[in-house]
């Protein structure tokens, strides 16, 4: 059997049982309470981890709202996640996001210019028994937190801010904090020192300017800067992920997965099993070799019509699981 009908047979299977894992968690009221994980999440599958960023919720309502993002989920059955810190922050009591604009546009705009500056002064004093909190409210669920993604990782934000990043983590229970690679490489030296006296690695995270090498400048640098790759977008640049995981491993603290098209057929996004990127192999390669890092659902590709983040979400877990043959 080829690999593209290995794929469309995982996508038939996952598309049939999805639904029964999503309604079939709703209909678990009333269960008895001495079945200490009856309707708790589970996404381990064969010593795999799938987590899932919650970003990938970002269409659903209430998407920054913290018992709303566990009861995603719940349904979508993942039981550990990257955790943006949008909805932990507000939770906390942040100030007040202005109206979307784009990263470029709030150089220049004078409400996002004094939305950051306002988020600067918060960050370093606020108190982390909320963080507590939220982990605690996961931790109930049956839900892992494992990695945080905060925006504070910029050039312009202080060092104050970046250590603010590390206590939050810690307090959550990551064990990575996973940022966007910079523009200025020279930034990894200042991130990996701050990481380093909170003994929490930072995963630097690449869209198509990843290669093979993009990270070893950083990697040499300091053992608390890792990897966070992101397979779809490395193979939209033209590259097969599973030679750079094989030699990288032991660098990886994450992988972000998803299902582009080569760049020679063009790089779309797609759902999974219908694009490029070698989901299956990388999944069973992970726990053939015991990786200990987690493969982190991100949903970019297009929504179908009838169906919502979550949904999606739960067919990818349910993905991972037929090609893990759990």
């Amino acid at each position: 059997m080829s690999q593209h009908q290995t794929r469309r047979k995982f996508l038939q299977l996952t598309t049939l049982t999805t639904a029964g894992v999503v309604l079939g968690k709703r209909s678990f009221i009333g269960c008895p309470a001495y079945i200490k994980d009856f309707g708790k999440p589970k996404s381990i599958f064969k010593g795999v981890q799938v987590g899932v960023i919650t970003y990938s919720f970002r269409s659903m309502p209430g998407n920054s709202d913290i018992e709303q993002i566990i009861q995603y989920c719940k349904e979508s059955n993942v039981s550990a996640v990257e955790l943006m810190a949008d909805a932990v922050e507000e939770f906390a009591g942040a100030p007040k996001s202005p109206p979307f604009v784009s990263a470029k546009a709030r150089e220049t705009d004078e409400a996002w210019q004094s939305y950051m500056k306002s988020m600067a002064e918060w960050r370093p004093k606020v108190a982390m028994t909320k963080y507590k909190q939220v982990r605690k409210m996961f931790r109930e669920a049956g839900i892992s937190i494992y990695g945080f993604k905060p925006r504070v990782f910029d050039a312009t934000n202080t060092d104050a801010e970046f250590d603010y990043a590390f206590r939050a983590a810690k307090v959550l229970g990551a064990n990575q904090v996973n940022v966007e690679f910079p523009e200025d490489h020279t930034q990894t030296k200042r991130f990996a020192e701050i990481a380093g006296r909170h003994k929490i690695c930072i995963g630097y995270h690449g869209h198509l300017q990843q290669r093979f090498d993009l990270w070893d400048n950083a990697l040499r640098e300091s053992r608390y800067n890792a990897v966070n790759l992101d397979m779809g977008h490395y193979i939209a640049a033209g590259f097969d992920p599973i030679p750079f995981i094989k030699a990288k491993h032991d660098r990886i603290d994450s992988i972000h997965f998803k299902d582009r098209k080569s760049k020679e057929n063009g790089g779309a996004n797609l759902p999974w099993g219908q694009g490029d990127t070698p989901i299956i192999e990388v999944l069973q390669l992970m726990s053939k070799s015991k990786y200990a890092f987690p493969a982190t659902i991100e949903l970019e590709y297009n929504i179908p019509p009838g169906s919502d983040g979550v949904k999606e979400v739960a067919k990818c877990v349910e993905f991972a699981k037929k090609a893990l043959g759990a």
